[in-house]
């Protein structure tokens, strides 16, 4: 037993003894703080390294960011200019509207021009053309008479002159118009008198010497106006003084 021991005892403390390490206890927190410090110094030197690597490939972030902030300057100027263009344009689109409007006005104007002065023209002609005696004392003429249609669907516009020869001139004529239409409508024929009770008062007429008369009148959209026949009533009289007709067809 004792040599068994002693034997023990030998191993352990002497020559053939296993090997003891000695290390210096470092507290946990300065462990802590040179971790950190190695990271932080593994960080920098990692994108020290990763900004060596662009600038050695043509990256370099400085410049872009210049030219980032020059493309945005560009970009801002350039909207600038668009605005003002588009609000040149929009001003040119005003005034050409406005010169389109004139235009179109001052062409309505000169057709009312040209349509008055054909009128004139036709007036003119018939009082040329007009034979003194040739008609009985105190007639009624009806001269120029036409019907055209209107701009609206079933509208139609007519024109007249009427001319008192002869007689005594002493009063005006007065009386009234009457306008006798026939039409077409579904395939069937009819007739419409002119003017109804409620439109009368712009059918009167009233004139010394002579009248030039102008109306319109509508008919159902889609009817067809084959022909239509104008009467002039005087005053107190049941038969018309002067009749004429137009025909459309």
């Amino acid at each position: 037993m004792a040599s068994k021991l002693l034997k023990k005892i030998r191993q352990r403390f002497g020559i053939s003894a296993p090997r003891m390490t000695v290390r210096t206890h470092v507290a946990w927190y300065w462990r802590a703080l040179g971790l950190v410090v190695l990271l932080s110094c593994s960080i920098a030197l990692a994108a020290w390294m990763y900004d060596a690597g662009r600038r050695y490939a043509g990256y370099d972030r400085s410049e872009i960011e210049q030219e980032l902030s020059q493309l945005r300057e560009s970009v801002a100027k350039m909207s600038q200019e668009s605005a003002q263009l588009r609000a040149s344009v929009n001003a040119s689109e005003s005034k050409l509207q406005i010169e389109r409007a004139a235009q179109t006005q001052m062409g309505r104007q000169v057709k009312a021009l040209e349509d008055e002065n054909v009128r004139l023209k036709e007036d003119l002609a018939f009082f040329e053309n007009l034979i003194p005696g040739g008609h009985r004392d105190n007639a009624l003429l009806i001269n120029r008479f036409r019907v055209d249609p209107g701009a609206l669907p079933g509208e139609f516009r007519y024109r007249l002159l009427l001319l008192q020869q002869g007689g005594r001139r002493d009063k005006p004529f007065q009386g009234n118009l009457q306008l006798l239409v026939t039409l077409q409508q579904d395939r069937r024929n009819a007739i419409i008198t002119l003017p109804e009770e409620a439109a009368a008062a712009a059918y009167k007429i009233s004139f010394k010497y002579f009248q030039r008369v102008e109306g319109t009148f509508r008919v159902a959209p889609g009817a067809q106006v084959k022909t239509v026949q104008v009467r002039i009533f005087e005053s107190g009289s049941a038969g018309p003084r002067a009749t004429q007709s137009f025909s459309l067809s």
